[in-house]
This record gives structure tokens, sequence and C-alpha cells, in this order.
């Protein structure tokens, strides 16, 4: 994976994912909508095959670069506690 930041300012930030799909965006787009921060989130792919997804975030002016790492924490955590539920249930 490889990030592109095209855009930043105080509220909004538009970043492109190279070598991802809607599987992550999807993801980071579904939680930072529940964010009470964020006005917008979305991902744009103009193609799957040969476009990459942008990722466009606008907040009420909390830093979006800071809502987006406390997302991706979230996900961490979400992975960690599958983790831990699934091995417990493998094992079972």
């Amino acid at each position: 994976m490889e990030l592109n930041i095209i855009n930043k300012t105080n509220n909004e930030l538009e970043v492109e994912f190279r070598g991802e799909s809607h599987t992550l965006l999807n993801l980071l787009k579904d939680l930072l909508i529940k964010d009470d921060r964020v006005e917008v989130a979305f991902y744009d792919m103009k193609h799957v095959s040969i476009s990459e997804p942008i990722l466009y975030i606008k907040t009420y002016g909390t830093d979006p670069i800071l809502i987006l790492k406390e997302v991706a924490a979230i996900i961490v955590t979400q992975c960690d506690e599958f983790i831990e539920v699934f091995s417990k249930a493998a094992n079972a």
C-alpha cells in the first residue's frame, strides 16, 4: 500500500490509496461517517482495474488526519478482538 495526500486543509483531506480496493476503503468510510466530528466521508474509484481509490474526509473543524489515525486504531483493536475470539472458538 502507498498513500498520497492529494489535498489537506484544516478540515478536509483527500488521500489516494495505491494498491487498495473497496475492502479497506469501505471499512474506513463506514467508521468515519459514524464519528460526530466528520461532516462528510466517502471514497471514489473511477474504475476498479485502472484507477486508485481516493478517500475524502470533511470535518466540522477537527484535523482530519487525527480522525483518520483514530479510525485506523479502532480497526486494529477490532482485528485484535476478532483474533482473540476466533482463536478461542477454533480451539473449543
